[in-house]
């Protein structure tokens, strides 16, 4: 039905922002199906998460493939993060364009000295908060969200510091208004994403990767649960997939367990990679042919 990015300053009163926009939204009738993703529903520390770019990059990866994944016309799905970047706001604003659902922004507007005060108040009571260095590297980075590019329209803005975060105020009404009203083919006031021709290959691209992705490494997962079995405990002497394909050089049994947690890594990382770069392979040897070298740099010889 819709996605909404929250976005502002770090300690900006985002999280207090999608909890109360959640709630008012769950208060009107039909209720909806709201759902919220943050860093928390991954358990992610939020210095952690941000001590530098590799990490930080991988944050948005998981989030954004979580996204994609909870997107539907059936429900509201609330993105309670930093999302400082504007690149990572079109990217949120492609998917919701790919779904053909209902988009804004919320940005919690609060000058950086009342952020550092809530920061610095937050870590006296042992509630999460951000490490110095890093709160003044995202400060810095910020990058505040304009009603005049498309990926941050419409934007609702609140003023928390000033204000406070509250269900009645016109902001947090108007976007609950935006995103619950009813259309029809009279509505001017609520847009619809369309999906594009592009976005509508892409996904078919992207879920035709996956599907290959999915079934590839699980025959070679097979294949070494059997030339273990034949081996009936006694050393291998790698393990051969058939002609344009490495050997998997393994020596050591493995167990099950281990490989379906490789398996799952290497799938995670596949779909995290192709974020910011071209998608999984779309036919099963290229497929097998990069779980195999993922394999052989995590078994080794040992």
């Amino acid at each position: 039905m819709a996605l909404v990015v929250i976005c502002g300053q770090p300690c900006s009163g985002k999280s207090t922002a999608a909890a109360c926009l959640s709630e008012a939204l769950r208060q009107t009738e039909p209720e909806p199906s709201v759902r919220t993703i943050d860093e928390t529903s991954f358990h992610l520390s939020r210095n952690q998460s941000y001590v530098n770019m590799t990490e930080e990059k991988n944050l948005r990866g998981v989030l954004r493939s979580e996204v994609d994944r909870s997107l539907s016309k059936d429900s509201i799905v609330l993105v309670d993060s930093l999302n400082s970047i504007k690149g990572y706001r079109y990217e949120l604003w492609c998917l919701a364009r790919a779904a053909g659902i209902r988009y804004c922004v919320v940005h919690c507007d609060v000058d950086e000295q009342s952020c550092r005060t809530w920061n610095i108040e937050r870590r006296e009571r042992g509630e999460p908060s951000y490490d110095d260095n890093i709160f003044e590297d995202l400060v810095r980075r910020f990058e505040r969200p304009d009603s005049k590019n498309r990926w941050d329209s419409p934007l609702f803005e609140l003023w928390p510091a000033k204000e406070g975060i509250d269900k009645s105020s016109t902001a947090m009404v108007d976007a609950v208004t935006y995103l619950t009203k009813k259309v029809d083919s009279k509505t001017r006031d609520v847009k619809i994403l369309q999906p594009t021709i592009a976005t509508q290959s892409a996904r078919g691209s992207e879920a035709n990767s996956l599907y290959e992705m999915d079934r590839a490494t699980q025959e070679i997962t097979n294949a070494i649960v059997e030339a273990q079995s034949r081996a009936l405990g006694g050393p291998l002497n790698g393990v051969s997939l058939g002609p344009g394909i490495p050997t998997i050089d393994i020596s050591r049994s493995v167990s099950l367990p281990e490989l379906r947690r490789l398996r799952r890594t290497f799938i995670k990382l596949a779909g995290q990679t192709s974020l910011s770069g071209p998608p999984p392979p779309s036919d099963a040897d290229s497929a097998k042919r990069m779980f195999v070298d993922y394999l052989n740099r995590e078994l080794g010889s040992g």
